[in-house]
């Protein structure tokens, strides 16, 4: 074989290796191959996935890329419509649903997605007062998608999300924003404040009123065994006080008026229950002188003057019968009963003092002659 034969053959085989690459191509999934055939496409020219058969020199392939994308839109000033200027940057998530109609419709998908957004968010922002656009971004966006997603439909895209990055407002607005948030964090922390002391006070308050409640039944618990303990003290001394008979209580009137006599004071003003008691002395000292059964034991009380048992009374002592004065009608309903006293009398003209028993009688009972010894004289003054 001579050397024009081997030169041949080798130039077939580039020859066939350049027609095979024209013709055959491999689409991956996420491409698509738009055919333009002498310049014609259409629906039926778009080729992919897989193995794509071209015919060299009469179709053109263009590749288009049918994953989701993103562009960032650079920072735009923007009027609010309180009319003020803000400054937005966002961005734009896309992908390609129509291959052909990215291909014929529009020259650079991306660049007139980027363009139409800045005019679509000055139209947005237009709209909203700038409180709304710092405190609604997810409405914005919204919007924003909305918008630019009816407008490339004829592009063969589809915006599935637009994000807004950033919002800056002017200085004095921020300043203002700061001044706000202060304002609104001072009015929180006062209002805890307030919220924390009522609740502390509410508390105490709770507190004292079951002290003070505790405190009253406690009071009234001790006050109930108190007049418990008086009753049933009462009670004893009313069982003690029914065996005590009338000559048991003049004798303990006796001794009171021994403790009286004891005294430094002239005068007393006794209760009528001393007059009583009186009575009871006189009736006991004319029942032992007028009474007496003839062998020298002297006489009871058969019925009591008083009316107070009608039972017999003691005896009356013997020594006594023979020393007690006779006394009269009045002075037996009214007696008198002497109390030795110390009773200083001043002399006018000595000035000698002595010292003379005081005789006290119930008020209104006229003295009898014989209460008074007549060998000793009247006293000159009486202090």
């Amino acid at each position: 074989m001579d050397t024009v034969t081997i030169a041949g053959v080798i130039l077939l085989v580039v020859v066939l290796l350049v027609l095979a690459f024209l013709t055959i191509r491999v689409v991956t999934e996420y491409d698509r191959l738009v055919v333009f055939r002498l310049g014609k496409t259409g629906p039926a020219l778009v080729k992919g996935p897989g193995l794509v058969f071209l015919i060299p020199i009469v179709d053109r392939p263009v590749r288009i890329d049918l994953r989701e994308q993103f562009i960032e839109v650079p920072s735009q000033t923007t009027i609010t419509k309180d009319n003020a200027p803000i400054n937005i940057d966002f961005l734009i998530y896309w992908r390609i649903v129509d291959p052909l109609k990215s291909v014929v419709n529009v020259a650079y998908f991306a660049g007139a997605l980027q363009g139409i957004a800045t005019t679509t968010l000055r139209a947005v922002i237009g709209d909203i007062i700038l409180d709304d656009v710092l405190s609604k971004r997810d409405q914005i966006n919204e919007v924003l998608r909305a918008k630019l997603d009816e407008q490339t439909e004829r592009w063969g895209g589809k915006i599935t999300t637009v994000e807004i990055r950033e919002i800056i407002p002017p200085r004095d607005v921020q300043d203002a924003m700061n001044r706000q948030l202060s304002a609104e964090r001072n009015r929180r922390a006062v209002i805890l404040d307030s919220e924390g002391a009522r609740q502390a006070n509410i508390n105490v308050a709770e507190g004292e009123k079951q002290a003070a409640i505790l405190r009253a039944e406690g009071s009234r618990q001790s006050q109930i065994l108190t007049a418990e303990g008086f009753s049933q003290a009462l009670s004893r001394i009313f069982q003690a006080a029914r065996g005590i008979d009338e000559r048991t209580m003049t004798l303990q009137y006796l001794d009171a008026l021994k403790v009286l006599g004891a005294g430094a004071a002239t005068k007393f003003i006794f209760p009528l229950e001393f007059s009583r008691l009186a009575e009871r002395i006189s009736d006991y000292v004319q029942t032992g002188m007028t009474g007496g059964d003839g062998d020298g034991t002297p006489a009871t009380d058969a019925g009591g003057s008083d009316g107070g048992g009608g039972g017999a009374s003691e005896p009356l002592d013997p020594s006594l019968a023979g020393s007690a004065p006779v006394l009269s009608d009045v002075e037996m309903a009214l007696p008198a009963v002497s109390i030795p006293t110390a009773m200083s009398n001043t002399s006018t003209t000595s000035g000698a003092s002595m010292s003379t028993p005081s005789t006290v009688q119930p008020y209104g009972a006229q003295s009898s002659p014989t209460s008074t010894p007549p060998s000793q004289p009247p006293p000159s003054s009486e202090s």
